[in-house]
C-alpha cells in the first residue's frame, strides 16, 4: 500500500487519485511544459476524469464509450460500449474497471480486454430537477439542472466498490461479483463521489445534507446540514466530492460555502463564504492547505486547512472553474471552462504555464471580451430554460476542461468537451 503525504489512504487509479480524495499525486509532474506527448480523440465529450493504471489510461465519453488508451502513445487499446452517456470517472482495482452510466447501470469490465464482468442496475439515473430552477421560466415547470453534469465516480476499498446514484441511494457492491452489500437512501440525487477513510464513507447529496456512513454496514454515523434557498434551488445541493485529511473532511457546496467538518463527529470546524458563487470543485488538500475553485468569480483559493483563513487566490480571466485541482510536488494543476489547463507554482503562487485545448484554439474567441476576459454569462440570451440549455451546449464547443487532471510520472492527463484526451509533459 502506498500512502499519500497526508498518510491517510491508498493511492489507487480512481477519481482524485486516492480513497481519501485529496487530489494529491506522488509524481514529478510537469512544472515546466515542454511538449504535447499525444492527443487522443474520442467520440462525444470527455467530462469523465481519466484513470491511469499501469500502462493504460481509462476514460469515459458522452457517446457511451469507455476507452482504454496506451499511456505511452495514446493509441486506443479497446472500447466498451454502453450506448449511454458516461460522466462517471472510472476506478481501477483487481484487474477491473468500474464506472456508472446514465442508463442507470453500474459496470465492471476487464481492464485488459474490455469484456463485461458484471453490471448492476440501480433504481434509475436522473439529474437534479426542480421547479423554477435558477429562476428560469416557465416557473411552474420542473427542469433538469444543466450544470448537474457529472455522475458519482466510484471508490474501491477492501473488496467493495462505493458510488452514489441519481436514484438518491449510496451503494456498496461486492467488487468481484456486483452483489449488493448495502444501500443508503438520501433525500435526493447523489452525484458527489464517495471518499473513504478510517472505515467510513463520506459524501453529500442534493438533499443539502452531507453524510458519514459506516463503510462495512452503511449505517449512518452522522449528517451535516447545509443551506437551502427554498425558492429557485440555485444555492443548494452538494456536487463537490469530499477530501479527508488529518481528521477533517472538506467539501464545497452550491450554497456558496466550503466546509471543514470533524471527521468523526461532523462538527463544523470552519466554513468559508464565497459571496454567492457555487463551489462545485472537489478540494485538494496538501501541505496544510485546502485548494478549491469557484464557479463564478474564476479563482482558485488556498485556505489554511485548520482555520479556513484564505492565504491567497489565483485568477483565471473570468472563466468559471468546474475542474477540481490536483497537486503533484510543488505544482497545482487545474482546468477551466475557457478550455485551458494551467499549472500554478505553489512557491511563487503564479501560473507558470497554460495549455489551450483544440476547442479553445478554434472557438474561445467567440466567447471572449476584447480585453481577453470571459464572456461566459453573455452567452445566455434570456431566462427561458431552453435558451439556457442551448447556450450551455454552445459553450461546450470551447473545449471546456470539466475533468480533474491526473498526474502520473512526468505527465499530466485530462479530457476536454472537444472530445480530446490530452497528455502533456
Amino acid at each position: 500500500m502506498f500512502l499519500t503525504q497526508e498518510g491517510l489512504s491508498e493511492n489507487l487509479p480512481m477519481f482524485r487519485g486516492n480513497t481519501a480524495h485529496t487530489g494529491v499525486y506522488e509524481a514529478a509532474g510537469v512544472p515546466k511544459l515542454s511538449q504535447v506527448k499525444w492527443t487522443f480523440h474520442a467520440k462525444g465529450q470527455l467530462i469523465s476524469s481519466p484513470a491511469v493504471a499501469g500502462e493504460s489510461i481509462y476514460v469515459g465519453s458522452t457517446a457511451g464509450l469507455l476507452y482504454s488508451v496506451e499511456k505511452a502513445s495514446g493509441i486506443e487499446k479497446w472500447r466498451f460500449e454502453t450506448k449511454s452517456r458516461i460522466a462517471s470517472s472510472p476506478a481501477v482495482a483487481d484487474g477491473m474497471v468500474f464506472f456508472g452510466a446514465y442508463d442507470g447501470n453500474f459496470y465492471a469490465v476487464d481492464a485488459v480486454t474490455g469484456a463485461l464482468k458484471w453490471k448492476f442496475a440501480t433504481e434509475g439515473e436522473r439529474n437534479f430537477t426542480a421547479k423554477h430552477l435558477h429562476g428560469l421560466q416557465p416557473a411552474a415547470q420542473s427542469m433538469p439542472d444543466p450544470w448537474d453534469c457529472w455522475l458519482s465516480s466510484p471508490a474501491v476499498w477492501e473488496g467493495t466498490v462505493y458510488f452514489g446514484s441519481g436514484d438518491g441511494n449510496v451503494y456498496a457492491l461486492d467488487a468481484k461479483t456486483g452483489g449488493m452489500r448495502w444501500k443508503f437512501k438520501t433525500g435526493d440525487v447523489v452525484h458527489a463521489s464517495p471518499a473513504i477513510a478510517d472505515g467510513m464513507v463520506f459524501l453529500g447529496s442534493w438533499d443539502s445534507y452531507f453524510y458519514a456512513l459506516d463503510a462495512a454496514t452503511g449505517a449512518e454515523k452522522w449528517r451535516f446540514k447545509t443551506a437551502e434557498d427554498g425558492v429557485v434551488h440555485n444555492q443548494q445541493g452538494i456536487q463537490s466530492s469530499a477530501a479527508v485529511a488529518d481528521g477533517m473532511v472538506y467539501f464545497g457546496c452550491r450554497d456558496s460555502h466550503v466546509y471543514a467538518l470533524d471527521e468523526f463527529t461532523g462538527e463544523k470546524k470552519w466554513a468559508y463564504a464565497t459571496g454567492g458563487t457555487w463551489v462545485l470543485t472537489s478540494p485538494a488538500v496538501h501541505d496544510g492547505k485546502v485548494f478549491f475553485g469557484i464557479s463564478f468569480g474564476s479563482k482558485v483559493f488556498a485556505a489554511d486547512a485548520k482555520t479556513g483563513e484564505i492565504l491567497y487566490s489565483i485568477g483565471f480571466n473570468g472563466w468559471p472553474i468546474f475542474s477540481s485541482p490536483s497537486v503533484a510536488g510543488n505544482t497545482l494543476y487545474v482546468g477551466s471552462t475557457g478550455g485551458t489547463l494551467s499549472a500554478v507554482d505553489l512557491g511563487s503562487r503564479a501560473i507558470v504555464w497554460s495549455y489551450q485545448t483544440q476547442g479553445a484554439k478554434e472557438n474561445a474567441a467567440a466567447f471572449t471580451n476584447a480585453d481577453g476576459t470571459s464572456n461566459y454569462f453573455g452567452v445566455f440570451p434570456s431566462d427561458y430554460y431552453q435558451d439556457v440549455v442551448a447556450a450551455y451546449a454552445r459553450l461546450e464547443a470551447v473545449g471546456e476542461v470539466l475533468s480533474s487532471p491526473v498526474v502520473a510520472e512526468d505527465a499530466v492527463y485530462f479530457g476536454g468537451t472537444d472530445g480530446n484526451l490530452y497528455a502533456l509533459k
